[in-house]
C-alpha cells in the first residue's frame, strides 16, 4: 500500500470479494475465473484503490485518513461496478403500447413499418426540450446507478437529424459531468432512415456521411460510431460506406447486427475493426470465427428477445467457445427493452444463454471494460485502479443469477464514495 496515501474508505469483513483479477479481456474457459478472496477488503485513497486483498491484512496495512469512512460488509458479497456496454439513455417518452400490441400478434417490424418504432421515439424527442430530456435521462441514471452500474456506454439515435443529434450527445455530456455515473458516447445518426427521408435513403445515407459525422467530430461529442445494420434498415453496403467514414474521422466502430435475421453483420464488424458487434442472435458460425480473429466484443441483450417474446437467444456458449470476447447488456431503450437492471440480464443469462453466474459476471465488469475502451481503469478491484464497487446483500455470488427480479445492490461506491443505499440516489454514507 503506499505509504503516502492515506485511505479515506475501508471496506472490511467482506464474504467474497470478486476482484476480477487475472487476464483482460476473460476468455474461453477464463470467463469463470473471478479472482476470489474470502473474507477479503479494500482500501481507497479518494477515488483509488490503494489495497486489497484478506481483510485483516489490508486494515492491519491502511493508513486511515481522518473521517475515514469504514464500512463493515458483514460477510457480504463485493463487485467492481457493473458496467452496461450497450444503452440508449436519451429518450422522450416510453412505449409501452407498442409492448401491447406485440402481446396481441404484431411483431416488432410490423410496428415500425407502421411509423412505430424507432422512428415513433424520434418524433417525440424532437419535440421535447432539453430540460425534459435532462431530467427524463438523469432518472433512468438514478436506476442504474442504484442496480449496481457505476459506468455505461450511452447512444444518441432517436433524433436522426443533426440538429438533434447533437441535441442528444450534449445531453450525454453533461450529465456525465453532473451525474455519479460515467457515460461513455456514441453517435447513431443510422439508427433508422426518419421519416422525411423514407422516399430518399441514399440521400440520409449522405447526410450522415458529409454532415452528422463531421459536426460529432468537430466537437468532440463521441467516442464511437454504431449503426443499426439490418435488413430493411441499413443493409450492408450501406454500413460498411457509414461505418468506413465514422472510421476514416477517428472514431471506434460498433454494431448492432444480426439481431432480426443474418445478414453478415458480425462479418462485417470484424471487417472493418470494430470494437463491438451486439445482438447476434442469427450470427453465423463465419461470424463467430471472423470476430473471434478480429476480437471484437460480442455485447449480449438478452433483454430484448426476452421483450420482444423471442424463443432464440444469442449463441453465447458458441461465441465463449470459438473464443470470442463476450459482455452483456441491458439495451436500455423505450422500444425493445425498457429496463435498468443489469443483474436481471445476467439471470437471462443463465437461463436463455446457459451462461455461469462467473462467466456473466466477467461479462459485465472486466469485458465490458474492454468494450467500451476501459480496461485497466474499471471493471476489476485492483490498486491503481477506480474505486467503483457494489456492496450486494447476498453470501455467494452465484445468487446474483439465482435470485432474479429483486435488486440486491446495497451500497454502490462510485470513485471512492457511497452514492445510494439501496433506497435511491445521491451522496450517502
Amino acid at each position: 500500500m503506499p505509504p503516502e496515501k492515506k485511505a479515506t474508505l475501508l471496506v472490511k469483513n467482506i464474504g467474497q470479494l470478486v476482484t476480477m483479477a487475472g487476464p483482460v479481456p476473460r476468455i474461453g474457459p477464463h470467463m469463470k475465473d473471478l479472482g476470489l478472496i474470502e473474507n477479503g477488503g479494500v482500501a481507497v485513497s479518494v477515488d483509488e484503490i490503494i489495497g486489497v486483498g484478506p481483510s485483516d491484512e489490508v486494515e492491519g496495512k491502511a493508513d486511515l485518513a481522518e473521517g475515514c469512512t469504514v464500512i463493515n460488509a458483514g460477510g457480504a458479497v463485493v463487485t467492481p461496478g457493473l458496467i452496461d456496454p450497450h444503452t440508449h439513455p436519451v429518450f422522450a417518452r416510453t412505449r409501452e403500447q407498442e409492448f401491447e400490441m406485440r402481446i396481441e400478434g404484431k411483431t416488432y417490424m410490423e410496428i415500425a413499418q407502421a411509423g412505430g418504432g424507432i422512428r415513433s421515439s424520434v418524433r417525440h424527442l424532437r419535440e421535447a426540450s432539453r430540460e425534459q430530456l435532462m431530467e427524463g435521462t438523469a432518472r433512468r441514471l438514478d436506476r442504474l446507478l442504484r442496480h449496481g452500474v457505476t459506468t455505461i456506454e450511452a447512444k444518441s439515435g432517436y433524433g436522426l437529424s443533426t440538429e438533434s443529434e447533437i441535441k442528444m450527445l450534449e445531453i450525454i455530456r453533461d450529465l456525465n459531468e453532473a451525474h455519479p455515473m460515467d457515460l461513455v458516447p456514441t453517435f447513431l445518426g443510422a439508427h433508422e432512415v426518419p421519416d422525411e427521408y423514407r422516399d430518399r435513403p441514399e440521400e440520409y445515407e449522405e447526410l450522415i456521411i458529409r454532415e452528422m459525422i463531421p459536426a460529432v467530430v468537430e466537437k468532440g461529442l463521441a467516442e464511437y460510431s454504431d449503426i443499426f445494420c439490418e435488413k430493411g434498415v441499413f443493409e450492408i453496403e450501406s454500413s460498411r460506406r457509414i461505418q468506413s467514414a465514422a472510421k476514416q474521422a477517428g472514431l471506434g466502430l460498433r454494431f448492432h447486427a444480426d439481431e432480426l435475421a443474418w445478414i453478415g453483420g458480425a462479418e462485417l464488424a470484424a471487417e472493418l475493426g470494430a470494437v463491438t458487434a451486439d445482438h447476434l442472435v442469427y450470427i453465423s458460425e463465419a461470424g463467430t470465427k471472423a470476430m473471434a480473429n478480429a476480437g471484437t466484443v460480442a455485447v449480449m441483450l438478452p433483454g430484448t428477445t426476452f421483450s420482444l417474446a423471442g424463443s432464440q437467444y444469442a449463441p453465447a456458449r458458441r461465441m465463449i467457445d470459438e473464443g470470442v470476447v463476450v459482455a452483456l447488456s441491458t439495451d436500455c431503450n423505450p422500444g425493445s427493452s425498457c429496463t435498468e437492471s443489469l443483474p436481471f440480464m445476467v439471470s437471462l443469462a443463465a437461463l436463455g444463454m446457459k451462461m455461469t453466474a462467473a462467466e456473466a459476471l466477467s461479462a459485465v465488469t472486466v469485458n465490458a471494460a474492454v468494450s467500451i475502451g476501459r480496461a485497466g481503469r474499471i471493471g476489476q478491484l485492483q490498486p491503481g485502479m477506480q474505486a467503483d464497487l457494489v456492496i450486494w446483500d447476498m453470501k455467494d455470488y452465484r445468487e446474483l443469477p439465482y435470485h432474479y427480479a429483486v435488486n440486491l445492490a446495497v451500497k454502490v461506491i462510485k470513485r471512492g464514495k457511497p452514492v445510494t443505499d439501496g433506497k435511491g440516489a445521491g451522496n450517502v454514507p
